[in-house]
């Protein structure tokens, strides 16, 4: 009896809580706002990241997000078009969900990277640290996983 009473602590220890939504719940008039960074060309951190997006939209469905992604520093090479082939097929695939991707004017003069050089649909800012900025401050909610 001791027994099976320690198996039933252990599974009910096991239990998974459901996340309860904040009010307003995410809808298409109310998506969920997000803004990711990439600062370094590291192929495990650049994954991680876009493994975190494609989880947050599973979970929200991306109907219910907007979600972008502003690259700078060394980042900015997930977004050549003659990059990781890898790399480059997931975030074409993010793309179709519309995510926005946006590279850093300044990261591209410093490292002499021209638009034609970044995949199609990027879109290219002034300074990528501002952009996260200005983001936070219309209500995307910074992650850095």
């Amino acid at each position: 009896m001791k027994n099976l009473f320690m198996i039933f602590l252990l599974m009910a220890s096991y239990v998974v809580a459901e996340t309860e939504f904040a009010t307003p719940k995410p809808s298409i008039d109310n998506p969920r706002k997000f803004v990711f960074p990439i600062t370094k060309w590291d192929r495990k951190e650049v994954n991680h990241v876009i493994s975190s997006v494609n989880n947050v939209m599973k979970f929200y469905r991306p109907e219910n997000t907007e979600v972008v992604i502003v690259a700078y520093a060394q980042g900015i090479k997930t977004l050549l078009k003659r990059g990781d082939r890898d790399i480059r097929k997931r975030v074409e695939a993010l793309m179709t969900y519309d995510v926005e991707f946006i590279a850093c004017g300044n990261t591209m003069r410093t490292l002499k990277i021209s638009k034609e050089d970044l995949l199609d649909d990027v879109e290219i800012v002034t300074a990528g640290i501002v952009e996260l900025i200005e983001r936070q401050l219309r209500g995307y909610i910074y992650i850095r996983p």
